[in-house]
């Protein structure tokens, strides 16, 4: 069954990507994935999409495995999509971060053993099997439909493999080989930053990342459209501008001014505190904040200034924070607002695992493995781009007698709505003579669409 015809007009702005046939397939194998509600592997596509029999099962795994068509114009193209409908000609809010999809299997490409964040604690490391996936996101801050959520749209990815990963396979493979072909994660993350500004040269963009997304790698190399917020190393240290030069002196110029106090040093002086109170997505809090209003981050981002941002908890609910910005025009209550939405990037893994089977394609071959996955990340953007255009006015709560005042629609409601659309549009003619008919099935309906 193919979804409701509003998002296959959705999917028509990809058919400059693929070729005819292949952009049949391309549609068909959207439709199998979003209607289903059972793993999201390729036969599974083929089923819940109603082409058992259309030509042979070949064809819809050969479209990742071989098929001539590039995922990077695709996510150009859903860039653009994205960023034309829910956000024109306003500075954008980007995310970055990376999630782990637990595998089986010692043949997987890519595959390796990677340190696992949700089964880990502070004093226990575990580390898993699997693909480590580098995600670029544009945040969306409350939409119209949702005023209270923020929601992150996967734009772009990229595989991480650690060097057992890329070495594996090659006999007495030497630490020099290993680190000519071994990118860091940080390294991948600059790689899309720099595409993502290549599609947008003359617009602003506000990326926010981790610690690990905004050390030397990355801030070093930012383009200059491209502004970064993430985090200062609690023992990194701080240096004030270097001064102007002396008029007749001789001699390099310096390229720092004075160290300055670090987080500890700092937080003690008598530098006096600001008090903010946050209530929004990601950050419910009242801070005490010092803001340092231009300073280097030397041993990261060389010559770029920075505005940087202590913040206390009063509460004594979490530890101190340095923070820093490469935009100096915003304020301190700007920065932690924009950072605080990141966790909408943590949210949209969570969704895409449970509900569009992001860990559950089982690919093996290169090209197949780094295509099919990022298949689930980009249908979450496009299901939230449809709902965003034509969902929203159709959206039904069901009725709970302990939840009557919900207002806002989750992603798991955005599904549910994508699915009722699709069946309604091939069952509704049928059945609008019979009442009572009609009521039955409209509800068995609704349980079938938040299967899973």
């Amino acid at each position: 069954m193919q979804v409701t015809e509003s998002f296959l007009q959705l999917l028509s702005v990809f058919s400059v990507v693929f070729t005819a046939p292949t952009f049949q397939t391309f549609t068909e194998i959207a439709s199998g994935w979003l209607i289903s509600v059972r793993h999201r592997y390729v036969t599974e596509a083929i089923f819940s999409g109603g082409n058992v029999g259309n030509g042979h099962w070949s064809r819809y795994h050969r479209f990742f495995s071989h098929a001539a068509w590039d995922i990077d114009r695709f996510s150009m193209m859903l860039a653009k999509l994205v960023v034309t409908l829910l956000a024109p000609g306003a500075t954008m809010l980007w995310a970055i971060d990376d999630t782990l999809c637990r595998k089986r299997g010692l043949k997987l490409f890519g595959a390796g053993m990677h340190h696992d964040p949700l089964l880990s604690s502070k004093r226990h490391k575990v580390t898993n099997w699997g693909h480590d996936w580098v995600v670029l996101c544009v945040v969306l801050v409350s939409p119209f439909w949702a005023r209270d959520k923020v929601f992150a749209l996967p734009i772009a990815a990229r595989l991480y493999r650690n060097r057992q990963g890329v070495t594996k396979g090659k006999k007495k493979a030497t630490s020099q080989q290993s680190s000519a072909h071994h990118r860091t994660r940080p390294e991948l993350a600059l790689e899309l930053i720099q595409m993502a500004q290549r599609w947008f040269p003359n617009d602003e963009i506000v990326l926010t990342g981790d610690s690990l997304y905004g050390g030397q790698s990355v801030l070093s190399k930012l383009p200059e459209n491209v502004h970064l917020i993430s985090h200062v190393h609690p023992k990194g240290v701080l240096y004030e501008l270097p001064p102007e030069p002396t008029p007749g002196r001789k001699g390099r110029r310096r390229k720092k001014g004075e160290r300055l106090p670090g987080l500890k040093d700092w937080a003690r002086d008598r530098t006096r505190w600001q008090h903010l109170d946050f209530d929004q997505f990601g950050l419910h809090a009242q801070l005490k904040v010092k803001v340092r209003e231009r300073a280097l981050y030397y041993t990261a981002g060389k010559d770029r200034p920075l505005k940087v941002v202590l913040t206390r908890d009063t509460k004594g609910d979490r530890p101190d924070h340095l923070f820093y910005c490469t935009k100096l025009d915003w304020d301190a209550r700007q920065i932690l607002s924009a950072y605080a939405t990141r966790w909408a990037i943590e949210c949209t893994f969570e969704h895409c695992k449970q509900l569009l089977g992001f860990e559950d394609p089982a690919n093996r071959v290169p090209l197949a493995v780094q295509r099919t996955a990022p298949m689930a990340l980009y249908l979450y953007s496009l299901a939230i781009v449809w709902f965003h255009r034509t969902g929203h006015a159709e959206v039904q709560f069901p009725y709970r007698p302990w939840y009557r005042h919900k207002t806002q629609p989750s992603f798991a409601d955005i599904l549910t709505t994508l699915r009722r659309m699709s069946v309604e549009e091939k069952t509704g003619t049928a059945l609008w003579r019979h009442t009572k008919l009609q009521s039955i099935f409209a509800q068995i309906t609704e349980l079938l669409c938040r299967a899973g």
